[in-house]
């Protein structure tokens, strides 16, 4: 009997060292897997410049990039995102959330019936009738990152990226990129996924010259992207994106790889 209880409690001694063994290693496995980023993606500069710094960071086979349609006015943005993916050597995913837009009448969509504001940011929010620009999209930013969000930790990521920067929420043109959006949405995507992913957002308080800056001393393509509210072969030049975009490139004494074409 006393042998019995020996080799039971041997045989239990024995089982317990093999489950922490097993910890252990899963544990070391664990830690041992790389960490994966999504960043969204829209084939403009900021999420451009974003995608290089998370490849540098993580590396090409540990980054995927999330491109969405929404109903805009051109797929030449699009065709920008796949041009820069293809470039980096990441996993790209495309998302169609353009029939949540359907009733909206923003300038920026296909079916508006507003063109496209051709002044900058400031101005257009001197003349506008209220708080938001035409072109502001509705809630487009967090509809955008609740499904990257997902779509990310279903992929295994740990990290989501996104470009919101300083001349985009100035003025609140587009207040779904303010620094208390990009908080109040970090906290509800740790919150709401256990704290298996967090939301980055690193270019929040830079200008779009300071994220050029850093795209630059990166490498970044610049002639693959597209910032254009208008479709077409060459940039319109005049509205507020094309005017941002012009401003950061000469604040850094270097042509814009699109103008002349």
């Amino acid at each position: 009997m006393e042998e019995e209880r020996g080799g039971a409690l041997a045989g239990g001694a024995l089982a317990g060292g093999d489950a922490r063994d097993a910890q252990a290693g899963g544990a070391h496995e664990e830690a041992a897997r790389p960490r994966r980023a999504l960043v969204l993606c829209s084939g403009g500069v900021d999420s451009t410049t974003l995608l290089a710094r998370a490849v540098r960071d993580f590396g090409a086979e540990n980054v995927v990039a999330l491109s969405i349609t929404y109903g805009q006015r051109h797929v030449r943005e699009m065709d920008s995102a796949r041009a820069v993916a293809q470039r980096y050597g990441v996993d790209q995913r495309t998302l169609d959330l353009g029939a949540i837009f359907a009733d909206s009448n923003c300038s920026l969509l296909a079916h508006s019936t507003e063109g496209v504001p051709q002044a900058s940011y400031a101005e257009q929010l001197a003349e506008a009738d209220g708080p938001l620009v035409s072109t502001y999209v509705p809630f487009r930013n967090g509809l955008f990152l609740s499904s990257a969000a997902s779509m990310a930790l279903s992929l295994g990521c740990s990290a989501l990226f996104y470009g919101a920067h300083h001349d985009d929420w100035a003025g609140d043109a587009y207040p779904d990129c303010s620094p208390a959006f990009v908080e109040a949405m970090r906290r509800a995507v740790e919150e709401g996924t256990g704290g298996e992913l967090t939301l980055e957002a690193p270019y929040v308080t830079w200008s779009k010259a300071d994220i050029v800056r850093e795209g630059l001393a990166l490498g970044v393509p610049y002639e693959l992207t597209w910032s254009c509210y208008e479709g077409g072969d060459a940039p319109c030049g005049t509205c507020g994106t094309c005017i941002d975009r012009a401003r950061a490139f000469a604040a850094n004494h270097v042509p814009d790889p699109l103008i002349g074409r």
